[in-house]
């Protein structure tokens, strides 16, 4: 029988001179998440001179140090100091954010099927492939699985402001979508993408392998910081955020984008408490009432 994850001891390695790696489990969840937040807000609350960077990941995080201010050995008994200390956090306060999307839009299409060859049907779409092997009649029904829960994000990077998400459901229920067998040279900015049971929103335009289901209007890294609700940060995604999908038609997007470029345009955020027992215990139910907040 496995070992419960709140007593596994966390796997330390370093890398190269500045960084201090931390594998909290094998497997990605949302209890993994939790602990390795409790573990690096304890490290946090540290305040240890030399500690530049703290960056917690789905199931791992890492320490990025100044070598020439604190040893690599007395970081590490720190860091584990903090473990055996810190209490596993199960709530957390947090926000729910309700993300436009113009699913099987026009430019992820054109993007698709210019990279039919690195893809493990070429003839059909993302979303009919996506639809095929998670079991659902066609897109439409694989849209409303999509978007019919929301998604945690679990941790922000890749490249600037790109959020990890996956969907706040039964395991046996996430979407499974194996990334391209090889990546492409061009992904649209603010494309949904998804690879394995991870979601994810691409910040910029660039390279990636992930599937791609369609596109939000709504900016989520700007260095101008232009819209209200980009001010505070030019990241907008945070570990811990909800995101609540919700499908729209061209209207809508055209209407959305004109507002972005004016400046007018805003997103639907609403301040939740997030309960990890309350979703464990109810898996359906639970998710749904967050929703509702946003109702």
């Amino acid at each position: 029988m496995a070992e419960p994850l709140a007593t596994t001891p966390i796997r330390y390695s370093f890398g190269a001179d500045e960084h201090l790696f931390a594998e909290v489990s094998d497997s990605m969840s949302l209890e993994a998440f939790f602990k390795g937040m409790a573990v690096t807000r304890a490290v946090e609350r540290l305040a240890l001179d030399g500690v530049l960077d703290v960056c917690l990941a789905n199931a791992s995080f890492q320490i990025r140090f100044d070598p020439d201010r604190i040893a690599p050995d007395a970081l590490l008994e720190a860091v584990r100091g903090a473990e055996a200390q810190a209490i596993a956090e199960r709530s957390l306060q947090t926000r729910i954010i309700e993300i436009p999307v113009l699913y099987n839009d026009p430019w992820t299409h054109e993007t698709l099927m210019r990279f039919r060859d690195r893809h493990q049907d070429p003839d059909s779409t993302d979303l009919e492939y996506a639809a095929r092997i998670n079991g659902l009649a066609d897109v439409d029904a694989f849209i409303a699985a999509h978007s019919g829960a929301p998604w945690f994000v679990s941790m922000v990077g890749f490249v600037a402001g790109l959020p990890f998400m996956f969907q706040m459901v039964e395991r046996e229920r996430q979407l499974q979508v194996p990334k391209y067998l090889r990546p492409r040279t061009d992904t649209p900015k603010l494309t949904l993408g998804h690879g394995g049971c991870f979601g994810c929103i691409y910040s910029v335009r660039g390279a990636g392998g992930y599937q791609m289901f369609g596109v939000t209007p709504a900016p989520i890294y700007d260095p101008q910081q232009t819209l209200n609700y980009l001010k505070a940060h030019m990241v907008f995604f945070r570990p811990g955020d909800i995101v609540q999908f919700k499908p729209i038609d061209r209207r809508a997007y055209d209407q959305a984008v004109a507002e972005v470029e004016e400046g007018r345009f805003d997103l639907r955020i609403r301040q939740v408490a997030f309960s990890l027992d309350a979703f464990l215990d109810d898996p359906v139910g639970y998710p749904k009432s967050l929703q509702e907040v946003l109702a």
